[in-house]
């Protein structure tokens, strides 16, 4: 039987513990102050959960996490804190009474950061794909555990604006800050687009490698600091939170300190490129920017964040890069996994506030979801595969999947266009701009899973490799590049990483899906396309192999599967998410006070004046 792929964590070859120490890295690493961070690795990678959440860290596919959860808070308030992070025994009573207190405490405030780690570090357990693992006890009360649900009024969310109202919107100056891949940047292309049709001057920051992507569509261009490439892959093979040794930990601590360094320039300096001023009135941006809120804060600016990937406090499921069983626990994950993240990221963040935003330092133990904020949220995904849970409020919404037409000016090589001409529909494989470990024998069990189905096959060489064929294969058409809004509706099936993106692309061309989750949020969006009924359950990339490839290729050859995936097609069909999410960002941008009132000139007078633009 084909083995999967796998990829052993500890270099040693043994199970047992691993232990990374990480140096104060950001006090400068003179200081002798650390923090010692200790897993347990059993040998496996961890697979899923009852709640099928098996991935690693916020990416690309969409997001970025920090390198270490807790890189060393700062000197006045850690005293070299070894934390040993390990699985939960709740066995006893008296575990589970101290269980829920340590929980409950996660939400107050005015336990210091010191403290709070001690805490994280007896309810959690990072596991070696970089998964966030945790158990409550089985009677704890829901609002013991921070989870006071609040259903959102009724007809809250119904309050909509009109094409007509957006049109009579003064122009703004608006900055976008994405941090991510392709498949995080392009929806916000979408987005900018159309702010820019209504009179909008837009201006998305990100990453260099993505300055032609962004120009090429209209935008104006500034540059972020990190370089995705080395992000991606960092998260692939580090699985998430943890480094696989000492020597990683700067290369992902210097990616996002220059991300984060970045951040506040990009707001408020010149076009690089004309040298037009810029200021801003209002920043949209992902949660991989992590600086975002402070320069907002800074600057005075409303911010609003949009995401493809749940990042608000829910008890419906719980969060992406966590593992939790009990459904009481759901919402607490949200909280874990951002006090986690935040820790990493604390030293970073201060040392922005104070040099370059001129901002008092955060004290207290709060990132994105720490305490309560007025952020207003928008989701980049389709209502019609993930509802929008019944206690987020007004101020978040759900605006369907933000498509960038890409196919209407793609020319397909006319090698391709025969190909596809010479035979029944194929099936995509590709994994995008993720690296994969053992690209050659991946191409194997895909050749060979195609060829034991019957089925032809496009496969993307992408970042990762693939493709390498000892000898042509008549049935296989390997591919570089080429805009998926054109290419799946050539397939008749898809298999992918489960990026937001391409999810997208691939359900709103009808077509049946596998997901080969690599981290991320990647494992969320597999089982949200298995639970529609329009895939397989999701492949962990370590055990992708030969029966579970050929497994779920059958699945998606059943016309019953086919049906329900063009019932999606069609309930999507309808959605605009661009301009949901345009019209989102305009119904909780807070009130902009009147330009001042002309003085009253002759009618006559201002006529003419208007017909050579001087009113």
């Amino acid at each position: 039987m084909e083995e999967p792929l796998e990829k052993r964590r500890n270099s040693s070859g043994s199970s047992g513990e691993v232990a990374v120490r990480i140096e104060d890295v950001a006090g400068g690493g003179s200081s002798g102050n650390s923090v010692e961070l200790e897993k347990s690795v059993d040998g496996g990678h961890g697979g899923g959960s009852s709640t099928g959440i098996s991935g690693g860290s916020v990416s690309k596919g969409n997001t970025l996490p920090p390198a270490e959860i807790s890189s060393n808070i700062e000197r006045r308030e850690s005293n070299s804190v070894p934390i040993k992070l390990e699985r939960s025994k709740t066995d006893s009573t008296r575990h589970q009474n101290r269980l829920s207190k340590d929980a409950a405490k996660i939400f107050d405030n005015s336990i210091s950061v010191h403290q709070k780690l001690k805490l994280l570090n007896r309810i959690a357990t990072v596991k070696d794909d970089g998964t966030v693992e945790f158990e409550v006890p089985a009677d704890v009360e829901p609002e013991y555990l921070g989870d006071r649900c609040r259903t959102a009024p009724t007809g809250a969310d119904d309050e909509t604006l009109d094409t007509e109202d957006l049109q009579d919107i003064r122009p703004m100056q608006i900055v976008m800050l994405i941090v991510g891949t392709r498949g995080d940047v392009q929806p916000f292309i979408a987005i900018g687009k159309r702010l820019q049709d209504y009179g909008h001057r837009v201006r998305l920051a990100t990453h260099s490698n993505f300055k032609e992507f962004v120009l090429t569509a209209g935008l104006e261009f500034y540059p972020l600091g990190g370089d995705p490439k080395v992000l991606a892959g960092y998260m692939v093979k580090n699985k998430g939170f943890l480094p696989s040794g000492p020597s990683e930990i700067p290369i992902q601590r210097n990616q996002l300190k220059d991300i984060i360094y970045s951040l506040f320039s990009a707001c408020k300096e010149p076009d690089m490129d004309s040298g037009i001023p810029f200021k801003v009135d209002a920043i949209i941006a992902n949660p991989p920017a992590y600086g975002h809120t402070h320069v907002a804060e800074a600057l005075k600016v409303p911010i609003h964040v949009f995401f493809t990937m749940p990042w608000t406090p829910t008890s419906e499921f719980p969060h992406p890069l966590s593992r939790v069983k009990q459904t009481t626990g759901y919402r607490l994950s949200y909280q874990i996994v951002d006090s986690l993240i935040w820790l990493g990221i604390r030293d970073m963040i201060n040392d922005v506030r104070k040099k370059k935003l001129k901002l008092r330092p955060v004290t207290y133990l709060s990132g994105s979801q720490g305490s309560d904020s007025d952020v207003p949220y928008g989701y980049i995904w389709s209502p019609h595969l993930v509802p929008k849970p019944k206690d987020w409020g007004p101020k978040i919404d759900v605006v369907g999947f933000c498509f960038l037409d890409l196919a209407s000016n793609y020319e397909p090589p006319e090698a391709l266009v025969k190909w596809l001409e010479a035979g029944d529909k194929p099936i995509y494989i590709g994994f995008g701009s993720l690296p994969v470990q053992e690209p050659q024998k991946m191409t194997q069990i895909i050749v060979e899973a195609l060829e034991k189905t019957g089925q032809r096959g496009i496969i993307n060489k992408g970042w990762g490799g693939l493709g390498d064929l000892a000898e042509p294969k008549d049935f296989i058409y390997l591919l570089d590049n080429c805009p998926h809004d054109w290419l799946f509706l050539q397939c008749k099936a898809v298999v992918h990483h489960g990026g937001a993106g391409t999810t997208a692309a691939g359900l709103k061309a009808a077509c049946p899906t596998t997901i080969v989750p690599f981290f991320g949020d990647q494992p969320f969006w597999g089982e949200r396309v298995h639970a529609r009924g329009v895939g397989p359950a999701p492949i962990a990339v370590d055990q992708f192999s030969l029966p579970k490839l050929v497994d779920a290729i059958n699945f998606m050859l059943d016309p019953k599967v086919k049906e329900r995936a063009v019932e999606l097609a069609k309930d999507m069909e309808n959605e605009d998410g661009v301009t949901g999410a345009v019209k989102a960002f305009f119904k909780h941008l807070p009130s902009r006070k009147p330009d001042p009132e002309p003085e009253a000139v002759p009618s006559g007078f201002l006529s003419v004046s208007r017909c050579f633009g001087c009113s």
